[in-house]
């Protein structure tokens, strides 16, 4: 079975998704769009994205954990993990979203 991105509104009334691993943890979560429309463009734009290494950025915040932000071609921000506290954990995250985001389906929160 395949991950899947789950659709939903935020409290600002944007729409977003986040993408869910097999094991139903977020892995992904996308940018606000103002459209259900745009958000499905951002997750066309995952499952292109991920199959690219080079689109994944690898970051470490204030407190020494790693995450990354998948890029589309253009350089915008996609969607960004969790935290991780090892830099082993980010890089199992990024190969989990490019292997369950070409197939995952898609579903209403």
């Amino acid at each position: 079975m395949a991950g899947k991105f789950v659709c939903s509104k935020r409290k600002d009334g944007q729409d977003t998704f986040v993408l869910k691993a097999t094991n139903g943890q977020v892995i992904l979560s996308g940018e606000g769009y103002k459209t259900r429309k745009s958000c499905a463009n951002g997750i066309e734009s995952v499952r292109k994205n991920s199959q690219n290494e080079a689109r994944f950025e690898v970051k470490t915040a204030k407190d020494g954990r790693s995450y990354f932000v998948l890029k589309a071609a253009n350089g915008q921000p996609i969607g960004k993990s969790q935290m991780y506290k090892s830099t082993s954990g980010c890089a199992n995250g990024i190969k989990s979203v490019a292997a369950n985001a070409p197939d995952a389906e898609v579903v209403e929160a």
